[in-house]
């Protein structure tokens, strides 16, 4: 197609612009070879008329869908304001700072930190190719790490670019992937050193210029080295041409060295005083250029980090006190005063305080320095002269001085730096990191730029040899015809500069000379190039200046100062003064010898890939000019022998504002750096490049039927190429790729969208017609209507009039009747004919439907019973042969169940015989304990005995109390008669005490209720105390009737037990004779099958005589007389017709009796087949169930044993009690005695003492002898006298006030009752004490019972106990074969899950039993070893026999802790190597592949992907993700995992799956697209249907997936409108505020019918997203591990039934 043909109507095109560089115009009219103007439309609206030449069109402009690649060479239209458009678009709107151009990461600046540089970004750009993600400096990092790992072939990284352009931090963030993806685990902290090595540097190399605050002043090129396993082993690093004119002047608002600040910041601390420093405005060195303070730079802060990283290094605290050392002395040196003294000499005072501290600090005579600082001494051949300086001359020395020390210290930091990074072992790799100076052109360019555009100069060459070399190895990769691209040689600029007699060789040799001046060399330079060389020009208006005509522009050069700066001389004395210093580091600066300055000559052998031009070596070696030669030979020797990769760093603007695009300023750098010749290389030839598959997906809208139905795809393409493209000189077809020029894609892609847009008319014009036609009918309906009423009314309203409308009813009226008579007369008429002929006519029909029927009914009821019976006949054969097929299988079945029962009951007779063995020893056993019983009986009755004589004697003293207390009533009654005398006297004494008694009964009423609360008080506390004596009194009781019952009931369970057994042994018998019973019902289905098939013979031959014997049966004369006449009607003459019909009914209904019998009896027979196969199920569940409770039995029996055994224990220890308390109650009643008699005279006392001694007596009693029931009697009668005496007490208390002496002595028997109720409580306390004491004892004793009988016992069958015996040798063997040595395939896939857990707790117990701590300490120490190498409450659902399994010596408590850890490391080992199982699937899966096909056409990447990138392993899909997650539920299913662990380790992979598809998503701008979001939520319910079909919902593994599911949503949803914005942040809770706005920058439209999302909007979204508190950060943490959880699962095997394979080679243990 020809160029010329693109220029059409609404096309749109570049024009130059002075403001923008470039803007943007749409043809307005087609445009015709010939047409000297173009008319166009601006995007303003306005028309211009621009003036063309048919040689040199202005460039078209790019479809929006190819506007905002990730890579500048997928442009269709290759030229620089596509670039520059393409760059606008992705860093000024969408916020992208990284594009590629070809081989090319183009950088821009953003002046504002990004989190894209984390762990987790370096984590995801980690083993990816290049071209896959985004572009980012990780990407280039990872590819030469890739190339270096695959090819073992050495790499480069150029990064280079203007100051401010952001080299060093791209530089810095490379360094930092390189030691993060390379770690070592044995060797960290070299990754640790290699990064420290950049605060430093920069610290002492870096400064602040009008471009940037963190400016690096010099080049530097680190090498990374790598070992054979490609980890970082050392790095050693080389630098260039350091700055050294800003240690003693810098421009305005600039800065020196930042170490300088940093120092003088930190000069009030104390190790620094000694320096004598000050502030930074103190020092002319740092105040020059009136800028001292950074802003947001903390220099203080960062002197801390300077001095961490020295240390970091290996420097101590010494070496970098003597480094501030020589940095202080030079901010001392730029402030000693020089004196002019005349015009011809100049002096130093010796008084000059800063020349004493320097002088100090370098440990320097301050007379000689002072001296040789204003004088210079000339050497001749016969003479030494010394020369006085003038001031400026002694400044200049002073100055060269300072940059002479600075640069001597700059040196020896980067020395030592490299020895610290120095390694021991041999070198495999290594990449290198360059980070230059990129071109530079100021106002005054000197020295300094003319040796970085040299260097700028030799790197262009390399790179465009370079990027030559790739393109001809991709045509001929693709056997493409290769034709020479005619590109920039920049040869002849570096022949100007570096050849013979060339600019430095005249610079070094005008140094040589005595009287060289900067004015003789630049008119050698006229000389010799001058209209001689076209790159060489000569100023019109100037003689001081040159020009070179560089790569990237013409640069004018001031030659003021070139030989100064060359010469970069010293004067001798001062040199020889610092020589002789004492300060041994100053001195070891300026020795005669040095050592190589160079640390890299000897460690890297390189092998030059292309001959480079060697150095002259007559002379010249100390000029700058030459070193830096020397030094650029060897960076090109090194570079050409490596992979190079390039980085081109863009400074936006020059404001150093976030996200500002300056065309001007970017156009110029592209230009600079060759990004722009890159993309020229790449125009002159087959820029686009697609491949096959991308292709065909992306154009297939395009083919035809007939070229979609071939096979070959790649011939397709060929085919629709040749239709649609004329010219076959755009294209090429390469092995699988097509190679496209220049604006061809574009012109495919223009077609692709008319015929996008042609479907879209089409469909839009089938839809609007519809909808026009719909509303036409609608409109054309509705003035239908309104025609005809509007019709209708006019009518009307012409032809009523009054007389008319009168006329007009009475015609009406008239016609009414007269009409109605007519048709009246008219319808009587027709009425009585129609009446008459239907009459007639159905007659006629009814006689002639009767005769009809008449014929007709006999044969349909013929047919009706005919058909009736061979439908009968035919279901009672189909029924009878699923009878038997049904009767077969079910026969099979019994055969098969009666197999089975066969066998289990040969089991059950096994377990029956050996049961039988231990019912024999259990009767042994209970007939010794019914021996013991009988024993412990008579023991009981000699203690009841006991009891009733004790009784007796109580009721004996208590009889005795009685007489005693009605003694006591009639002393009372006594005293009574002689009070009552004395009151009668005392009634008059009393009448006049009255009023003072009055006073005093109340204080006595008040002290008396007083007293009436706490004695109520104290009574409510001994009901209490004797409601519990009851209620213990009870339950021992009912504890000695349960005894009881429970012997009864062995009793009977072993009477029981030994019926069953007969029984079983019986039944046992009858197994055989039910066998018999089966297969005598086999042989009898067989013979009913054949007699059923005789039987059917049989019914056919008899149907044929029964039919002839009813015929016969019946008198045709008979039956004819019961026969009315109607029905002889229907017969015919010979009546044989129902004669026939009467017989076959007959023999049907006897044919259907038969059947019918025969059915029952199968029936019944079937019934009875399964009744015994019912019987017999029943009968082995009995045995079943009866082999269940003989064991429950068993168990029960042997804890009563031990129970009654510690009970019979006890039984002499309660006699003992018993004994001891009979007599305190004798102490007691003696006690009581006595007290009876001093109390005689005081019945109050008497009574209280009597009560209270009766209740302690109580107590006693009840805490003795309560296991009898007797005392029951005696507490009552207890309670009743405790009852008495409170009445008695309440009596007295109404005596209380008249009686004070009674009151007294109740006071003091109050005190008395609660002194002895605290030692009742007291004695209880002892009780309750010896009853725990008891209780321990019962302990001990029942386990020195068990162990007795397990030893007696063991005498019978054999019972397992489940331990396993082994020996200590044996126990790395056994470690060895359960755990080392054991695979998770082929054995262990047949066996229980857990059986070597099992294995090992039978060890374990075995151990315990043994009681040996020794033998069990190391056995879990083994245990927990072998599980190492190799990568709770438990007792609440266990049997009663899991129980018995627990340990009895040892508590593993301490080894819990230790096992805890080890399951979860080993749970967290088996989650990695699921994740790196599963991560490498997860982005082609969930992401490339295309789930929905057809709907996400390829867009055009255009990248091309170098040959160490292309991946060769087959595509995953997302079939790939599910297989190999079922894969991993199987295995984890089949392990016997727990399921809480199995949905916890699903719930794992669906996060690392949501997470890592969600990161890439993030760094993937072209999978940021509608029709990926609903691929990707169509794989989120492929997911979630895995899920539900695993039964895993409850697993919380979906909502892992909710932050994917909701980045989905928002690449579908519309995003134009404020209500969309608001829904975007009320949804989109899962996803932070930085992710959201990532993927709205990052969304691309695959279509030009899909709209970009405007940056309006987006920072509509991001105003309402302000309001969150989320994470700052862009990434999920992909290497995040939820918390396990190991719940507790009972273990349902018993330890004595498991069986050891012998796979597992365990054979010397053995069962106990």
């Amino acid at each position: 197609m020809a160029v010329a043909e693109l220029y059409t109507q609404y096309n749109r095109v570049w024009i130059p612009d002075p403001e923008e560089v470039w803007k943007s115009a749409e043809i307005a009219k087609d445009y015709r070879v010939g047409d000297k103007v173009l008319r166009l439309l601006l995007e303003d609206g306005t028309e211009l008329d621009y003036s063309v030449d048919p040689e040199s069109l202005p460039p078209l402009r790019n479809p929006d869908i190819l506007v905002g690649e990730n890579d500048l060479t997928a442009l269709s239209y290759l030229h620089e304001p596509a670039v520059l458009h393409n760059l606008k678009i992705r860093f000024a709107e969408s916020k992208l700072i990284y594009t590629y151009s070809g081989i090319i990461l183009v950088a821009m600046n953003p002046y504002k930190q990004l989190p894209i540089y984390g762990d987790a970004i370096i984590h995801a750009y980690s083993g990816q190719n290049m071209g896959d993600m985004d572009p980012h400096i990780f990407a280039v990092a990872e590819e030469a790490y890739k190339q270096m790992v695959r090819n073992n072939k050495n790499q480069s990284i150029i990064v280079s670019g203007e100051s401010g352009a952001g080299k060093t931090v791209s530089a810095r963030y490379a360094m930092r992937y390189f030691a993060t993806v390379s770690k070592s685990s044995t060797n960290a902290h070299v990754q640790d050193k290699v990064l420290a090595s950049n605060p430093i540097t920069e610290a002492v190399g870096n400064a602040k210029t009008t471009r940037n605050d963190n400016s690096s002043r010099f080049g530097k090129y680190t090498e990374i080295s790598f070992d054979e396993r490609n980890q970082i082993i050392g790095a050693n690093m080389r630098t260039y041409l350091l700055e050294k004119s800003r240690v003693v002047f810098q421009s305005e608002n600039e800065r020196n060295y930042h170490i300088f600040y940093q120092l003088c910041a930190s000069a009030q601390q104390s190790e620094f005083k000694h320096l004598k420093l000050g502030s930074a405005e103190e020092f002319n060195y740092t105040r020059m250029g009136g800028s001292t303070i950074i802003e947001g730079v903390n220099d203080r802060a960062n002197m801390i980090e300077t001095q961490k990283t020295f240390t970091l290094l290996g420097f101590r605290e010494d070496f970098q006190m003597d480094v501030f050392k020589i940095l202080a002395a030079i901010l001392h040196l730029g402030n000693v005063q020089i004196i002019a003294v005349g015009n011809e000499r100049s002096a130093v005072s010796e008084d000059d305080s800063h020349l004493e501290v320097f002088c100090e600090l370098l440990g320097l005579e301050s007379g000689r320095v002072a001296q040789w600082l204003c004088n210079r001494k000339i050497i001749t051949n016969s003479e030494t002269v010394v020369k006085p300086m003038t001031r400026s001359q002694a400044i200049n020395a002073r100055d060269a001085l300072a940059k002479k020390i600075y640069a001597q210290l700059f040196d020896f930091i980067v020395e030592r730096i490299n020895q610290a990074l120095q390694f021991s072992g041999k070198q495999h790799t290594f990449i290198g990191v360059l980070d230059i100076y990129g071109f530079e052109t100021f106002d005054a360019n000197s020295f300094e730029q003319f040796c970085i555009n040299y260097a700028n100069e030799k790197l262009q060459q390399q790179f465009n040899l370079h990027v030559f070399k790739l393109e001809q190895e991709e045509y001929m990769k693709e056997d493409i015809p290769w034709t020479l691209i005619d590109f920039y040689d920049n040869q002849t600029v570096i022949d100007l500069i570096e050849a013979k007699m060339g600019i430095l060789e005249l610079l070094d040799e005008e140094c040589l000379l005595p009287h060289g001046t900067d004015e003789n060399w630049l008119q050698k330079l006229y000389n010799n190039f001058v209209n001689k060389n076209a790159l060489f020009e000569k100023p019109r208006m100037s003689n001081t200046s040159f020009i070179i005509q560089h790569f990237a522009d013409k640069v004018e050069y001031k030659c003021e100062g070139f030989l100064e700066k060359n010469r970069d001389t010293v004067y001798d004395m001062l040199v020889e003064i610092l020589r002789a210093s004492k300060f041994h580091l100053c001195a070891n600066f300026f020795q005669e010898n040095p050592v190589p300055s160079s640390p890299f000559g000897s460690a890297i052998t390189v092998k030059s890939a292309k001959p480079v031009i060697k150095p002259n070596n007559k002379h010249f070696r100390s000029t700058v000019g030459s070193k830096f030669r020397s030094s650029l030979y060897l960076l090109m020797e090194t570079l050409n022998a490596t992979m190079p990769h390039y980085v081109r760093c863009i400074k936006p603007n020059d404001e150093k504002l976030p996200f500002e695009f300056d065309s001007k300023r970017i156009v110029q750098q592209l230009r600079a750096c060759g990004v722009l010749e890159t993309i020229r290389i790449s125009a002159q030839s087959y820029p686009s490049r697609w491949t096959y598959i991308e292709f065909y997906s992306r154009f297939g809208i395009l083919m035809t039927k007939q070229e979609l139905s071939f096979s070959d795809k790649k011939e397709v393409c060929k085919v629709i190429l040749h239709r649609l493209v004329q010219d076959s000189n755009q294209y090429q077809f390469g092995k699988t790729k097509i190679f496209f020029r220049a604006g061809q894609v574009a012109y495919l892609e223009k077609l692709r969208l008319d015929k996008l847009r042609q479907g879209c008319v089409v469909i839009q014009k089938h839809i609007r017609g519809w909808l026009q036609r719909k509303k036409f009918l609608r409109e054309r309906r509705a003035a239908l209507i309104i025609q005809q009423y509007f019709r209708g009314q006019q009518t009307v309203r012409k032809a009523v009039t009054a007389t008319a409308l009168k006329e007009a009813w009475a015609a009406i009226i008239i016609q009414k009747y007269c009409r109605a008579h007519l048709v009246r007369n008219l319808y009587q008429l027709i009425r009585v004919a129609a009446i008459t002929i239907q009459a007639y006519t159905r007659g006629f029909l009814a006689r002639r439907r009767y005769r009809k029927m008449l014929e007709e009914h006999k044969a349909v009821i013929l047919q009706k019973y005919a058909r009736a019976w061979l439908v009968r006949r035919r279901f009672q054969n189909i029924r009878r042969f699923v009878i038997n097929i049904q009767l077969t299988y079910r026969v099979q079945r019994l055969q098969k169940k009666l197999e089975d029962q066969n066998r289990e009951n040969h089991g059950l007779v096994e377990k029956l015989t050996s049961l039988a063995a231990l019912q024999a020893g259990d009767v042994e056993k209970i007939q010794k304990l019914e021996s013991e019983l009988d024993r412990a009986a008579a023991h009981r009755q000699n203690y009841e005995e006991k009891g009733k004589r004790y009784k007796a004697s109580v009721e004996e003293k208590l009889a005795k109390l009685q007489k005693h207390n009605s003694e006591l009533e009639i002393q009372k009654e006594q005293i009574q008669l002689k009070l009552q005398e004395k009151t009668e006297e005392l009634k008059e004494k009393m009448d006049n005490l009255t009023k003072q008694l009055f006073d005093d009964v109340q204080k006595e009423e008040r002290q008396r209720t007083l007293l009436e609360k706490s004695f109520e008080l104290k009574t409510q506390d001994y009901e209490k105390q004797i409601r519990f004596l009851k209620e213990e009194m009870k339950a021992l009781k009912d504890e000695k009737m349960q005894l009881q019952r429970q012997l009864e009931g062995e009793r009977v369970t072993s009477d029981g037990l030994k019926g069953e057994v007969a029984r079983l042994s019986k039944q046992a018998k009858t197994i055989s004779e039910f066998e018999k019973e089966i297969e005598l019902l086999q042989t009898q289905k067989i013979d009913v099958e054949k007699h059923v098939q005789s039987q059917k013979r049989e019914m056919r031959e008899k149907m044929s005589e029964i039919t002839r014997q009813l015929l016969e049966s019946y008198d045709i004369e008979d039956v004819r007389s019961r026969l009315s006449p109607e029905d002889l009607e229907h017969l015919n003459e010979d009546g044989e017709l129902w004669f026939a019909y009467e017989g076959l009914k007959k023999a049907t209904r006897i044919l259907e009796s038969h059947l019918q019998s025969q059915k029952d009896c199968y029936e019944k027979e079937i019934e009875a087949l399964n009744f015994k196969v019912v019987h017999l199920n029943q009968e082995i569940n009995h045995l079943q169930k009866l082999f269940r409770e003989e064991n429950d039995i068993n168990e029960s029996i042997r804890h009563e044993v031990t129970r009654l055994t510690s009970e019979n224990m006890m039984i002499p220890d309660f006699k003992q009690q018993i004994a001891e308390l009979e007599k305190q109650k004798q102490d007691l009643e003696i006690r009581l005695n006595e007290q009876s008699e001093n109390m005689k005279g005081k019945p109050e006392e008497l009574s209280n003492q009597l009560n209270h001694n009766q209740e302690e007596e109580g107590t006693q009693r009840k805490t003795v002898e309560a296991p009898n029931e007797m005392h029951t009697k005696e507490k009552e009668k207890l309670m009743d006298n405790i009852q008495e005496t409170q009445e008695a007490s309440e009596h007295l208390r109404r005596r209380f006030e008249t009686e004070s002496e009674v009151k007294s002595s109740f006071r003091q028997e109050a005190s008395r009752l609660t002194v002895e109720h605290r030692d009742l409580e007291e004695v209880l306390d002892m009780k309750d004490r010896v009853i725990k004491k008891l209780q321990d004892q019962v302990k001990t004793l029942t386990k020195t019972i068990e162990k007795t009988n397990d030893v007696h016992l063991s005498s019978g069958p054999k019972e397992y106990l489940g331990m396993l015996e082994y020996k200590r040798e044996d126990e790395a063997k056994l470690i060895q074969n359960l755990i080392l040595d054991l695979k998770p395939r082929g054995v262990v896939v047949n066996m229980i899950p857990g059986l070597p857990a099992h294995i090992l707790f039978m060890c374990v117990r075995y151990a315990d039993s043994l009681n040996d701590a020794n033998m069990l300490k190391s056995l879990m120490n083994s245990t927990i070893n072998g599980i190492k190498q190799v990568v709770k409450e438990f007792m609440k659902n266990n049997s009663l026999r899991q129980n018995k399994n627990c340990l009895n010596n040892f508590d593993l408590s301490e080894y819990r802790q230790i096992l805890s850890d080890v399951a979860i490391r080993i749970y967290h080992q088996f989650i990695i190597v699921m994740e790196n199982n599963i991560q490498p699937i997860i982005v082609p899966g969930m992401l490339e592949y295309e789930s929905l096909q057809g709907i996400s056409g390829l867009k055009p990447t255009g990248f091309r992907k170098r040959s160490s990138s292309i991946d060769d392993t087959d595509a995953y899909t997302m079939t790939s993700i599910l297989q190999q997650l079922s894969y991993f539920y199987s295995t984890m299913c089949q392990n016997g995992l727990d399921p809480e662990i199995v949905r916890q380790a699903v719930k794992q992979l669906f996060f690392l799956i949501g997470a890592v598809t969600l990161n890439s998503l993030f760094l993937r701008k072209d999978m940021c697209s509608c029709r990926k979001g609903m691929q990707i939520r169509c794989n989120i319910s492929y997911l979630e249907e895995w899920l539900k079909d695993k039964n895993l919902q409850n697993s919380l593994a979906r909502e892992t997936l909710e932050a994917l599911s909701q980045a989905a949503w928002l690449l579908q949803v519309k995003k134009t409108t404020d209500s969309d914005a608001k829904e975007i942040y009320e949804r989109c809770t899962s996803l932070s505020a930085v992710q959201i706005i990532k993927i709205l920058n990052s969304y691309t439209p695959i279509d030009d019918f899909e709209k970009r999302v405007t940056s309006s909007f987006v920072r509509k979204v991001q105003a309402l997203l302000n309001s969150r508190e989320d994470s700052s950060h862009l990434m999920l943490d992909t290497k995040y591990l939820f918390q396990v959880t190991f719940p507790f699962t009972p273990s349902p095997h018993a330890l004595e039934m498991i069986q050891i394979p012998s796979s597992f080679k365990l054979g010397f243990l053995n069962r106990l």
